[in-house]
């Protein structure tokens, strides 16, 4: 029996959403703590002070749970971008440190390393031979200088997964600090972060995770995030509401919270992690490994039903670096806006990227909802 977990979004009013690499739908349970959410706000004396640490715990625990690491080592961001600024201003760096990345990777995953260049830290733009780095690449590539080399887990404009694992084991036998945006995989790929050589991931909440947009977590190995140099003492994290109420209350730089330091301020955010934590506890509830599944199935239709004969594939066909998004082009490059504006015509929502065509299936999705994009594909 083919799953369906499409009554469990939308409704969707005939709209096909074949974008969640740039934003997924929330669930409906998702959408029922954001009602939620807003009743606080509405009528606050019902919004209790044990909220503030209940609403970021919550989270922290369903996070954990997706990565296989203890509650108390996530950090809860806003964006993928707020882990790496993280390391980037809090890595000791010494002048001659080398920061290794690839050209063509997300913006994110470049700036936070440029602006190091100020401090005599060398950010080198490597060119690699199929869109992203592989292990033997990355290999030789290394110089004594590398420090860090951060990198896309499936790469936004081809759709190229990393081995991650083999990257990591080259960073680790070269005492290399190996950081992993996740954005475009955590939610439809499986992740046990303590299987592997990676020392920090970071991710954002609101594509393959459905949750709101300004949502996102990071997770750095407690050794370093132990060593990192960042000024942040946020009062919420060092105190409590009820601590106010106390007339003799000290003010005291606590340096016992561990990954709780760099959580970013207001991390109740009602309206955000509320909903959020009951979308990623949907995830976990479906099964991750379920999920993936069903996704492979509608990446494989879409490859097989697509007509090579006008269309080339940038994204991987098959093996371990093919992932849930599927990018393509037409032929006659030129006819791509074409074929977009078609789809859009037909409510059918996909992703404009670098000129090629973005297709980004998840488990809200039917074959269905593929074999209508498919008839305006072949169509053009």
């Amino acid at each position: 029996m083919e799953d369906n977990f499409s009554q469990d979004f939308g409704p969707f009013e005939g709209e096909i959403w074949l974008n969640c690499s740039h934003q997924g739908p929330l669930p409906r349970v998702a959408v029922e703590e954001a009602h939620e959410a807003i009743m606080w706000k509405i009528t606050p004396h019902i919004l209790k002070n044990e909220y503030f640490s209940e609403v970021p715990m919550r989270m922290k625990y369903a996070l954990g749970k997706l990565i296989n690491t203890p509650a108390e080592d996530i950090i809860l961001g806003n964006s993928a971008s707020y882990g790496l600024h993280l390391l980037a201003n809090g890595i000791p760096w010494q002048a001659g440190d080398e920061v290794l990345l690839f050209e063509g990777d997300f913006p994110s995953d470049i700036l936070p390393w440029l602006a190091l260049e100020k401090k005599g830290v060398h950010v080198r733009l490597v060119k690699p031979r199929n869109h992203v780095l592989e292990a033997d690449e990355l290999q030789a590539l290394i110089t004594p200088a590398t420090k860090l080399f951060c990198s896309t887990w499936v790469h936004s404009f081809s759709g190229c997964a990393v081995n991650a694992q083999a990257l990591g084991e080259i960073c680790r036998a070269n005492n290399i600090i190996f950081v992993l945006n996740c954005s475009q995989a955590l939610g439809t790929r499986p992740l046990n972060i303590l299987n592997t050589s990676i020392d920090a991931i970071t991710n954002v909440g609101f594509k393959w995770l459905c949750g709101p947009y300004g949502t996102g977590f990071c997770w750095i190995r407690p050794e370093l995030r132990e060593s990192l140099e960042y000024n942040q003492a946020y009062w919420l994290t060092m105190q409590t509401a009820d601590d106010l109420g106390n007339k003799d209350n000290k003010i005291v730089l606590r340096t016992n919270l561990g990954a709780r330091t760099y959580d970013i301020f207001g991390t109740a955010n009602f309206f955000n992690f509320k909903p959020w934590a009951a979308s990623v506890e949907y995830l976990l509830a479906q099964g991750i490994e379920r999920i993936q599944s069903h996704n492979d199935k509608l990446v494989s239709r879409l490859v097989e039903g697509l007509d090579t004969e006008k269309y080339a594939f940038i994204s991987p066909l098959e093996g371990g670096s093919r992932s849930t998004l599927v990018i393509v082009s037409h032929k006659e490059t030129d006819r791509n806006s074409e074929v977009y504006e078609a789809l859009k015509e037909e409510k059918i929502h996909i992703a404009f990227r670098k000129g090629n065509l973005r297709f980004a299936p998840h488990l809200y999705n039917t074959e269905e909802d593929i074999e209508q994009a498919l008839s305006v594909l072949n169509s053009i």
